[in-house]
């Protein structure tokens, strides 16, 4: 594997881990708000799992926001859930994409090298046939030295 594609392949997996992080912020900084916000949110943990169902659209209606501060709240953290998710779900999908692309690669670039190996012996016998043609076979098989210059 190149170290470019290394690099990609890095770079793509960081891409993932930072897209989880942010996830993981959002929910926190989501459930803190929540907490504040919302009086029907007593614990910390009721906050969570309220920015979690928000953020995901699930809405389960266990825990719903009441306040006028709370349902814009609710917005956007629907907004963020959305982009962040998207965003863990477009790095899977590159991971993963990008393997197959590669697979594809190698395998093209070997049947390249392939058909290019079967055309340099094509044509090194074909220089080999025109040489015997042109000088005889006893030409192609002593080569001259420097001896025999004048």
């Amino acid at each position: 594997m190149t170290r470019s594609r290394q690099r990609r392949r890095h770079i793509m997996r960081r891409g993932l881990w930072y897209s989880l992080a942010l996830c993981l912020v959002i929910m926190l900084f989501g459930g803190v708000g929540f907490w504040m916000l919302e009086p029907q949110v007593i614990t910390l943990q009721d906050g969570l799992w309220l920015a979690f169902t928000t953020a995901a659209t699930v809405g389960y209606g266990d825990v719903v926001p009441h306040t006028q501060a709370g349902r814009v709240f609710a917005a956007l953290m629907v907004l963020l859930g959305l982009a962040v998710l998207s965003l863990v779900t477009a790095s899977l999908a590159a991971i993963f994409v990008e393997q197959e692309v590669e697979d594809e690669v190698h395998t093209e670039e070997r049947q390249i090298e392939h058909e290019l190996m079967r055309e340099i012996r094509a044509l090194r016998e074909q220089v080999q046939a025109l040489d015997q043609r042109l000088n005889g076979p006893a030409h192609t098989a002593t080569q001259p030295s420097e001896k025999t210059r004048p």
